[in-house]
């Protein structure tokens, strides 16, 4: 009888540490009513089957572990992992694991108007709404900043400026790339006195929520145009160069030793972990390690 009961309790060990090792399906969804109500999407499925459906918006995500199949314009599509997949408004699909482990992505479910805006200024003239072919898109570079701004747009403290330079960066990519038409870039012109003034904006205004319409308006351009043209006039893009002119801010504020969560509030970052962990990917030390060193001298 012991001997029974000894291998009933193995069993039911072992059944334990089955389920333990059972992949946990995992779904977070949300939406940023800033960006037009774009909705974001991170799961983890494993037994997830849905249904043939369609998208008001386009849908359009990366594979991050497993792999995704899914039958779209007439053939069935495999995703695997750092392949992007990709469905436009209206056109029906569904979607299955492929793997026994099921499969894990990161999704965007983008409004049509934010793609045909995007096609609109990448061309300087109204260019209608672009369309893409494939379902399956092999392109590591977007793959990585289609997955960077998911990530960045998880953490509230990100600033608009950079959430709205991303998306836009991350949509002209996807549109001069893979739409099924071209849309040729116009030709940087002299716009130095332009992006001067947008200079100078940010260098007295850095501890305002900055907005991309905003500076693009400073400089009397469209947020494309003034993307691309900052970029190349400065060698950041804007929210990088708003970042560096905080960061410099918060170290002459840090010389004159004031506390990090003031400095982290005058110089707009949104708190003190977040103005630690920008000071740190500029200057290569924290704010407090660099406070410490300043008042030791």
């Amino acid at each position: 009888m012991k001997k029974v009961l000894d291998l009933w309790k193995e069993v039911k060990q072992g059944l334990r540490r089955m389920i333990a090792k059972k992949p946990r399906e995992q779904v977070k969804l949300w939406s940023l009513p800033h960006l037009k109500d774009t909705e974001l999407l991170y799961a983890n499925y494993v037994t997830q089957s849905f249904a043939k459906h369609a998208h008001d918006g386009f849908a359009i995500g990366v594979i991050k572990k497993g792999a995704l199949k899914f039958f779209y314009r007439g053939e069935h599509l495999i995703a695997s992992p750092g392949c992007i997949n990709l469905a436009v408004p209206g056109e029906a699909h569904n979607g299955w694991a492929a793997s026994p482990a099921g499969w894990t992505y990161r999704m965007f479910y983008l409004p049509p108007a934010l793609l045909e805006q995007a096609a609109s200024q990448m061309v300087g003239r109204p260019k209608g709404l672009p369309f893409f072919q494939p379902g399956v898109i092999q392109d590591p570079l977007l793959a990585g900043l289609i997955q960077e701004l998911h990530f960045l747009l998880e953490d509230p403290g990100t600033p608009l400026l950079e959430q709205e330079s991303r998306l836009l960066w991350m949509l002209t990519l996807l549109i001069a790339r893979h739409a099924d038409k071209r849309f040729p870039l116009p030709r940087i012109g002299k716009e130095r006195q332009a992006i001067g003034r947008a200079r100078e904006h940010i260098e007295t205004c850095y501890a305002e929520d900055l907005t991309l319409q905003h500076l693009a308006a400073v400089a009397h351009l469209s947020s494309f145009h003034f993307m691309r043209i900052f970029h190349h006039e400065v060698g950041l893009p804007p929210h990088a160069y708003l970042t560096q002119i905080r960061v410099k801010r918060a170290k002459d504020l840090l010389k004159r030793g004031l506390p990090i969560s003031r400095v982290a509030l005058e110089t707009g970052f949104a708190d003190q972990s977040h103005l630690t962990r920008q000071f740190k990917r500029v200057v290569g030390v924290t704010p407090g390690q660099y406070s410490k060193i300043v008042q030791d001298r």
